[in-house]
């Protein structure tokens, strides 16, 4: 007797038939394929063969286009008129060098009128700090919906909403790191979800080839307003001692920036470290020049983003003043 055949094998074949047959999925077989996944139509075999064969050729800038554009048709809230995000920040990496300065960069943005949605996963690898617990420090509780996360963007101008509690199947995708032992293209597509459909997206990478993917994706899905950088440990924080490569989608077109270098000198990493100085840092009890630069400088690049300011310099500048301005907790 002979069995038929699954519908998800062919995307499969397509990518895993040897170095001559093989070829990446159009953008529209990449939907249909991340569409079955999210429909729980997918068999756990071949759940995990996919995710391998994506990671070992890397995805395409169509093929991730497809991946987004399917897990975006899930979310309600996509594509309302009303958004209640200025910015969409993805934090899915997790800082293991560096405490998460870029969190208090955030955070003075939202203290100026800029609405900040941050959505993120942690766990997923061992020895690193994530958002979802480095907020804890700052007195922020996460949001557990869309519903809530918008309540507080009216409320506070940030929000922090895990990714389980906006797509559980990419959640629990990215929970089977440990077990494969590799990342998977759902760690690429998460950073891009902008659950909420704001106008401007800030996203990170940690290997510098998938910044331009990122970019030609983010013009395939007509997102207008997009830029993508090389951040610390892969999160959205420009390290002052490096030149950062910021990669834009500006009105539909691609745009390359370099920023500078804030120090000359490197700073020596800390042999611990302890998210407690975060506020510490914010409340002027102790000074980290690495970590103030940090803050200032990420800030900077979502200013010129988001058109608050027309320069580096400008960007800067302003960046500081709210810096210097910034009122301290309660």
């Amino acid at each position: 007797m002979t069995r038929q055949e699954h519908p998800f094998a062919e995307y499969i074949r397509i990518l895993g038939k040897g170095k001559k047959g093989s070829r990446p999925l159009t953008r529209e077989e990449a939907y249909q394929a991340m569409s079955m996944i999210l429909a729980g139509e997918v068999l756990p075999v071949q759940l995990g063969a996919f995710l391998m064969l994506m990671r070992v050729k890397e995805e395409t800038p169509e093929e991730l286009a497809g991946f987004i554009q399917a897990a975006r048709e899930t979310f309600s809230p996509f594509g309302e008129p009303s958004c209640p995000a200025d910015l969409d920040w993805s934090s899915y990496a997790g800082k293991r060098r560096h405490l998460p300065w870029f969190l208090l960069s955030a955070l003075l943005l939202a203290e100026n009128g800029i609405k900040v949605f941050m959505h993120g996963a942690g766990g997923h690898t061992a020895g690193r700090i994530y958002t979802h617990d480095a907020l804890k420090y700052l007195g922020i509780e996460h949001a557990a919906s869309l519903q809530e996360a918008r309540q507080q963007l009216e409320e506070q101008s940030f929000s922090y909403l895990p990714l389980e509690y906006i797509c559980p199947i990419l959640h629990e995708i990215i929970e089977l790191r440990p077990i494969m032992g590799l990342r998977s293209p759902v760690h690429t597509l998460a950073r891009m979800l902008n659950p909420f459909n704001a106008k401007h997206s800030i996203q990170a990478i940690f290997h510098p080839g998938y910044r331009p993917v990122h970019q030609e994706a983010a013009l395939l899905l007509n997102d207008l307003h997009v830029a993508v950088f090389k951040g610390e440990s892969g999160e959205v924080e420009r390290n002052p001692d490096a030149d950062c490569l910021v990669q834009s989608v500006k009105h539909g077109e691609l745009y390359d920036e370099q920023w500078p270098r804030i120090f000359e000198r490197r700073h020596v990493k800390s042999e611990t470290l302890d998210p407690k100085q975060l506020a510490a840092v914010w409340q002027g009890d102790i000074e980290d020049e690495y970590g103030e630069a940090a803050v200032i400088g990420t800030a900077a690049i979502a200013l010129k983003l988001i058109g608050k300011a027309d320069s580096q310099d400008c960007a800067m500048n302003m960046a500081e003043d709210f810096w210097r301005g910034r009122k301290l907790f309660e």
